[in-house]
């Protein structure tokens, strides 16, 4: 078939059998290790660095850091030169030309947006920093020429998009929008189509049931990682697959595309990761690992930001330590991605079975009350549920009475992400929590865009003088990255190191993680309150401190080894 190793076909043609008849299926493998081929001498040039303790991402858009005169990548380039050995990946939101969503409506998947910069400048990002790209597989904008070419009746783009007949049962749907799933468009010879729009009308699904449409797809994927990235973000990945009669999400046509990924990376850069971004209930959520080698390398800890969120506004912790006691440990060769923060909003759906009503209601009101939003998803057969919180996390972490009140935003911010750094796994830190933003309520009323409150532009000019300046800023980043860089030297935080979640009293969420000599155990105050632990003992690495029992003040966290 090719110089691939024979398994590697045999893994590619089982999961072309999902998708396509038994011919179809053969066909596409063979065209599927073809591709590959055409790529094995360039990605046998990366050398990609497995995930570790020093392992950190920065999420960021590629136009979050301005200067006059400067292409924003490059500005990111010198921002990241400050920040230094902290942080060792860079997560790049779509960098790619784009009409909507902030750059999720994808125009072309294989140019940089001229407004951000070049390719030249995201190999410059990544001299000190490995990258991770972002793939918007499932949707395209309706500018994109794959589109516009399918309006045309361009044969090169027939079937490219999913147009539901009549018999097609879409009454089981599950989406995160309210929106009509279908819309209709123009077409340049006349009369007009149907398409789904699982985002909206300018985010338009591609039609993977369509060969073409995936060697494309595939394409894309092997493309970036011969570009340098070492992870590739599978976006709004739940959704690729349709199928009539059922809920869209989760079908085992989109697992099989994903496995039929993993099995081309596993052969040509096994070193590289893919990241699954599925914003639904945990269960849902880790069957993106497969059988833990087949599938993603790493899956968002997604009930992670509303079970920390809700640990600080309660004072209790016990949600959060019943499901982090519950998880179990990755397979080798996955690991999770946690995160607290990020260009979306704080996802409430993974909160599912987790968090009672009342307590996602206390939720709402804590980020409504600092001038946030709340976003709702439609259900199937009607009816709506909070489906994200739209709020800068540093601000709904704290109490609306003391927001102004620098040295509590820096302590409740360093306190919640001692918790992400702690858990097993890799840590991903959003630009502005690493730099202790405010979230901007006048950019979501200007625009009508409610995530837009926490996607501000930073003048890189003007943070630098901010973070001498700013207290809330100054005491966010100094604290956040000296917690990454003592972080990278501990062996008790690599990523599949054991955990041991303790339950010493709802005030405090604690974690034991390594063994031996190695171990070190997190202690975090979440009640508010000062808290008092006499059978705890220890060294708390972070101030060289002995204690023979602990007394915490409000916020207050430690990092204790036995010595």
């Amino acid at each position: 078939m090719s110089a691939a190793p024979q398994e590697t076909s045999e893994r590619v043609l089982e999961h072309m059998g999902v998708l396509y008849d038994e011919e179809t299926a053969r066909v596409t493998t063979e065209r599927l290790i073809r591709l590959a081929e055409d790529y094995r001498s360039r990605l046998a040039q990366r050398d990609v660095a497995p995930a570790s303790a020093a392992t950190a991402y920065l999420i960021t858009y590629p136009g979050a850091f301005t200067r006059d005169g400067e292409a924003p990548l490059q500005t990111l380039a010198s921002v990241l030169e400050r920040v230094g050995d902290a942080i060792s990946d860079v997560h790049l939101l779509p960098m790619y030309p784009w009409t909507s969503d902030d750059g999720f409506a994808v125009v072309d998947f294989r140019q940089i947006d001229p407004a951000v910069g070049t390719w030249d400048d995201v190999a410059t990002v990544g001299r000190g920093h490995a990258l991770m790209f972002d793939f918007v597989a499932n949707h395209v904008s309706s500018a994109s020429p794959w589109f516009t070419g399918w309006l045309a009746d361009d044969p090169r783009y027939t079937d490219y998009f999913v147009e539901p007949g009549p018999d097609f049962d879409v009454s089981q749907v599950v989406r995160p929008r309210t929106s009509p799933l279908l819309h209709q468009y123009e077409r340049p010879s006349g009369g007009t189509a149907t398409a789904w729009t699982t985002f909206g009308p300018d985010q338009v699904d591609v039609n993977v049931a369509n060969p073409e449409v995936l060697l494309d797809l595939t394409d894309v994927l092997l493309g970036y990682l011969a570009a340098g990235a070492d992870t590739v973000r599978l976006d709004a990945i739940g959704f690729l697959w349709k199928e009539s009669g059922t809920t869209c999400l989760h079908l085992p046509g989109t697992h099989a595309v994903i496995k039929m990924w993993r099995a081309l990376i596993d052969d040509l850069i096994p070193a590289a990761r893919l990241l699954t971004e599925t914003n639904v209930p945990h269960r849902d959520n880790i069957s993106y690992f497969g059988d833990g080698s087949d599938e993603a390398h790493m899956v968002y800890q997604f009930a992670l930001p509303p079970l920390v969120l809700h640990s600080f506004v309660a004072g209790d912790s016990g949600r959060l330590t019943a499901w982090a006691r519950a998880l179990e440990p990755c397979a080798p060769g996955s690991t999770w991605f946690n995160f607290l923060a990020s260009h979306d909003g704080i996802g409430m759906r993974p909160a599912k079975g987790l968090l009672e009503p009342d307590e996602v209601e206390a939720l709402v009101d804590r980020v409504q009350a600092h001038g946030g939003r709340v976003s709702y998803a439609a259900e199937p057969g009607g009816g709506r549920t909070v489906y994200e919180l739209n709020s800068s996390y540093l601000d709904a972490l704290t109490d609306p009475a003391r927001s102004g009140d620098a040295a509590h935003a820096a302590r409740r911010a360093l306190a919640a992400h001692a918790i992400l750094l702690a858990l097993a796994g890799v840590p991903a830190i959003y630009y502005h929590s690493l730099f202790g933003s405010r979230h901007d309520v006048a950019a979501a009323e200007a625009s009508g865009i409610p995530r837009r409150i926490n996607r501000a532009r930073l003048d890189a000019d003007a943070l630098t003088a901010e973070l001498e300046a700013d207290a809330r800023r100054s005491a966010v980043y100094e604290g956040l990255t000296a917690l990454l860089r003592r972080r990278r030297d501990l062996p008790a935080f690599e990523p599949a190191a054991a955990q041991q979640v303790l339950d010493l009293g709802p005030e405090v969420f604690a974690v034991r993680r390594g063994e031996g000599a190695d171990a070190v155990t997190v202690i975090v105050n979440v009640s508010g309150g000062q808290v008092s632990l006499p059978e705890v003992s220890g060294t708390d690495l972070l101030t060289a401190t002995r204690h023979d029992g602990v007394l915490l003040g409000e916020d207050e966290f430690m990092w204790m080894v036995e010595a």
